[in-house]
């Protein structure tokens, strides 16, 4: 048996797959994010590891032979988050999390620097490590001090696991510190940070075997020795080593609550300026591309808050047949923006209000908004040299059909919807255990899932989403003035 541990932002799931790759069961611990000031968003480390206990004995209680018989254990998580720990391995803060914005005039700071984007490959982003590690330096500088080692969030987890200071290129890359095209850490970074190596983890790739299950830990969920815990991923990696996209021309579009469109790539293709994200990806001398939203299902979410409905309820209303958007736009910046804008300012929206603006029509441009957010993605994914010509559709708001359908429209692709089954970032990090443990092909591996069905653009509505598409575009410059 392996075991995938995936620490999201709403909750950690643990997911055991067996030697054949079929999803034995599955536990969940939940999270929450504290956000005690605008543009801040915190985790508690110790609270992941009380998420990841709760998650395994939720599978230890309904399948203790097949826990007991797990050989590799791969870890996906959260991307971005700042794990500040001192010579003692004690958390001397709350995690700054990947959606946390406070550290905009650092970000922009270090992005003024050339050698970042260069060696990077991306713009440092507020969300990026580095420069939240740099707030911490200006505005608290006595825990800055103290920082003897800096942690992704599931790279905590390890260390909790087994006792390593190790991480992996694909997270590493999200950290404004990794020389992405060497797939190594860069001292010139580090220092205009005011940090070395030693600060760092050790790095492996995601297929690496990164340490092994403490003793302790074994003992208490019934495992054996010698359990191997593989190098891992961020969570968007896990995802694609889940989906089968690790291979060139392969793309998934991930609505969660954050929206991602991921292409994998065979070789390293920057193009910073375009606010796509070029990192390394899990498996050895693969890299990757995508757009990030940092509101998706978020966005829905919100406004269900709102409306008083729940999220299904709420899409539930617009039916299944697709309509032409309306004259209602909205902008899903709730948290700012990455890809395209690079806006940690810039907030959400709703124009074009009139009082025939329903409940159905605002959901209507919700799901739209993020829809043309994600187009936003596509067209600076092409600007960076990528085509796309179909994607596979994943995350908790793919189970709207009537999103499907308005992605598929704005983006003129086809999505393919896998046959029913759990291809997410926990089942990718149980196959890279499963590869980290037994010396498996990585792409022999991570295969695709069967389609179960293909959502088509409906092409009689394609002006009609251009127009609006044209309309949202407007309205980001609009806004940002007012800002």
């Amino acid at each position: 048996m392996y075991l995938g541990l995936d620490l999201g932002t709403s909750g950690v799931k643990a997911m055991l797959i067996d030697g054949d790759q079929k999803i034995v069961g599955a536990g969940h611990g939940s999270l929450d994010v504290s956000r005690p000031h605008s543009g801040w968003s915190e985790q508690a480390p110790a609270d992941w590891i009380g998420a990841t206990e709760d998650a395994i004995a939720e599978l230890k209680a309904s399948h203790p032979k097949e826990l007991a018989a797990v050989k590799g254990i791969g870890l996906s998580g959260q991307m971005h988050g700042a794990t500040l720990l001192d010579a003692s391995d004690n958390v001397l803060r709350p995690c700054m999390l990947w959606n946390d914005t406070r550290s905009f005039k650092e970000a922009a700071a270090l992005d003024a620097d050339p050698r970042f984007r260069a060696l990077t490959g991306n713009i440092v982003f507020p969300g990026f490590t580095a420069p939240k590690v740099v707030w911490v330096k200006n505005n608290e500088p006595e825990t800055f001090a103290k920082v003897r080692k800096v942690l992704l969030p599931k790279d905590y987890l390890r260390l909790w696991l087994s006792g390593e200071h190790i991480s992996e290129m694909s997270d590493s890359a999200g950290t404004s510190w990794l020389d992405t095209g060497k797939r190594a850490w860069s001292s010139e970074l580090l220092s205009a940070t005011g940090l070395d190596e030693s600060q760092m983890p050790s790095l492996v790739e995601g297929t690496d075997s990164a340490g092994t299950l403490r003793s302790e830990l074994a003992s208490k969920w019934g495992m054996g020795a010698g359990v191997v815990i593989a190098g891992g991923a961020g969570d968007n990696a896990a995802s694609a080593c889940g989906m089968g996209t690790v291979s060139e021309g392969h793309a998934f579009v991930s609505l969660g609550t954050s929206g991602v469109l991921f292409a994998a790539n065979a070789s390293y293709l920057p193009k910073p300026e375009s606010a796509v994200h070029a990192f390394c990806h899990a498996l050895p001398n693969t890299w990757h591309q995508m757009g990030v939203i940092l509101s998706a299902t978020d966005a829905l979410n919100w406004y269900s808050g709102i409306a008083g409905k729940s999220a299904a309820e709420l899409t539930g209303e617009l039916g299944d047949d697709l309509k032409a958007p309306g004259t209602v736009t909205f902008l899903p910046y709730l948290s700012g923006e990455r890809t395209p804008h690079n806006d940690a300012q810039i907030r959400g929206v709703f124009t074009g209000l009139g009082h025939e603006s329903s409940r159905v029509v605002l959901t209507q441009a919700v799901l739209e908004g993020v829809t043309f957010a994600i187009r936003d993605n596509l067209e600076a994914l092409k600007s960076a040299g990528t085509s796309i010509a179909r994607v596979t559709a994943i995350g908790g708001g793919s189970r709207s059909k009537y999103w499907l359908k308005s992605i598929a429209t704005s983006l003129g692709v086809a999505v393919d919807i896998p046959q029913d089954g759990d291809f997410g970032a926990a089942f990718g990090a149980a196959r890279l255990g499963l590869i980290a443990a037994t010396g498996a092909d990585p792409v022999k591996v991570c295969t695709a899932p069967k389609t179960e069905e293909t959502i088509e653009p409906a092409r009689e509505l394609t002006s009609a989403y251009e127009e609006a598409y044209g309309r949202y575009r407007k309205t980001y410059p609009a806004v940002s003035a007012l800002n």
